[in-house]
């Protein structure tokens, strides 16, 4: 599996959200919705989700090995302190 295109959405508003991402697999899939939120810790990603109607959010696409989120966390991560730093 390749990520073979990201693309990201700055939030302009004030907040612990800073992009939306969408992402491309193998040129064939499409997965949007991708937060990039920064967090006591750092920066993170958080996936696509649903809120419950019992109040919860569950993710609606997510990496079933933690390799493979760290990989795909990694990437977004990059790409979106690359835009960041070419907008300034």
């Amino acid at each position: 599996m390749q990520i073979t295109d990201i693309r990201i959405r700055k939030i302009e508003k004030e907040g612990k959200m800073k992009a939306v991402v969408s992402i491309t697999i193998d040129g064939e899939f499409v997965v949007h919705d991708i937060k990039v939120i920064e967090g006591e810790k750092g920066m993170f990603i958080a996936m696509p989700s649903r809120k419950t109607a019992e109040g919860e959010y569950k993710d609606i696409a997510h990496p079933i090995k933690s390799e493979t989120r760290e990989s795909l966390q990694n990437m977004i991560l990059e790409a979106y302190e690359k835009q960041m730093t070419e907008s300034e």
